[in-house]
């Protein structure tokens, strides 16, 4: 009988019930037959070959992988303007270099930063009716604000959102106004 407290796992055990069997001669092993050999041998390598051939597919996809996200990096994170993903208060959940600039602040820093402490007094009114149009319409919205805080004016900007996905998340594109007109 087999002991349950064994620390062997199923693989082990079944391997020593094997080994056991065909020492006792419950079983015996015939010799295999030159033919059998040829073929299991033929299978064998075929298998190898298999395997190569979806080891360079993987490669291959990694390497496709690799090329997609060096290109989203370049035209997200190095961006002329700035690109903003806020929640459904306003909080920012991700951020480029551009808009990290825009606010004059270190990108990590503002992550789960609510985008309104950035927005200018004057101009809040203007960005909460943007901000609850997107979430009401599920439509491209637009507005032009001034971004500033604590009476510091960070630039005037124009810009665009819309509400995607599941997560109901804002996608917010902002231009420096001030830029175009260099």
């Amino acid at each position: 009988m087999i002991n349950k407290d064994s620390n062997l796992s199923d693989a082990q055990e079944l391997r020593r019930k094997a080994e056991e069997k065909l020492e006792t001669g419950k079983r015996k092993v015939e010799p295999l037959l030159e033919a059998d050999v040829k073929k299991l041998m033929h299978e064998l390598q075929v298998h190898q070959i298999e395997l190569e051939l979806q080891n360079e597919e993987l490669r291959e996809a990694y390497d496709a992988a690799e090329a997609a996200l060096r290109k989203y990096t370049m035209l997200y994170d190095f961006a002329p303007i700035g690109y903003f993903t806020l929640n459904s208060e306003g909080s920012i959940c991700e951020l480029n270099f551009t808009g990290a600039e825009m606010l004059n602040e270190k990108r990590h820093s503002l992550i789960n930063s609510n985008f309104k402490l950035f927005v200018s007094a004057d101009s809040l009114p203007v960005f909460n009716t943007f901000f609850s149009k997107l979430y009401i319409s599920d439509a491209k919205e637009s507005c032009e604000i001034t971004l500033g805080y604590d009476m510091k004016t960070l630039g005037h900007v124009y810009m665009e959102g819309i509400v995607t996905g599941d997560d109901r998340l804002c996608l917010l594109s902002v231009v420096d106004l001030a830029g175009i007109n260099k």
